[in-house]
């Protein structure tokens, strides 16, 4: 692979983290330096060592996981997603505040940097199989994922400031739920279990 290609595999790895982050921001009261550098860092640095360790499994043990991967980024993503759903509803006062919980902090990102990086694994093990650098386009990787990351969590930011948004941080913080839902359900799809 060129690295035109490499670049085109990271941006397309980055899309559900992008996403994620995304709507993190819009739904975050302030995100500083210190939460944008978690969540890009987490995202970041789980999008650089999924391939690495589908690298590592190889072919005799990536096929022990591959049957339900698409299971288990679901049922994190879902229940997530669902999560911040609740708690959007459950913090939300009249005024539509958004929820004080920190989300670029703690089990919650955790989880998200593992359900958005786990279809890096198969890209790892793909590019060891065509005899591609791992080590290197996984940095390529990781480096993107949390470029895209910080940039998205930014944006979020922005669209919330933007006239009358700051209102709708806790309507964020569920729409960012339904996202989680809506990539969790994607790659159910793209697995064809909707077949």
């Amino acid at each position: 692979m060129d690295a035109a290609e490499i670049l085109l595999v990271s941006l397309a790895l980055a899309m559900d983290a992008m996403a994620v982050s995304l709507t993190t921001g819009a739904a975050m009261e302030r995100a500083d330096l210190a939460s944008t550098l978690r969540m890009a860092g987490a995202f970041g640095v789980f999008q650089f060592l999924m391939p690495l360790c589908g690298w590592l499994l190889g072919i005799s043990a990536l096929h022990l996981i591959e049957d339900y991967d698409h299971w288990l980024a679901f049922i994190l993503l879902f229940f997530t997603g669902a999560n911040m759903i609740r708690e959007s509803f459950a913090a939300r006062g009249k005024d539509g505040a958004a929820p004080r919980a920190d989300p670029t902090k703690g089990g919650r990102l955790l989880l998200l940097a593992l359900a958005t990086s786990l279809d890096a694994l198969a890209v790892g093990l793909s590019l060891a199989l065509i005899g591609e650098n791992v080590p290197r386009a996984a940095l390529v990787i990781g480096l993107v994922c949390f470029s895209l990351s910080a940039a998205a969590l930014y944006l979020g930011q922005t669209l919330r400031r933007a006239a009358g948004l700051e209102r709708l941080g806790g309507y964020a913080n569920a729409a960012g739920g339904l996202v989680l839902i809506g990539i969790g359900l994607n790659i159910l799809r793209s697995h064809g279990i909707f077949n």
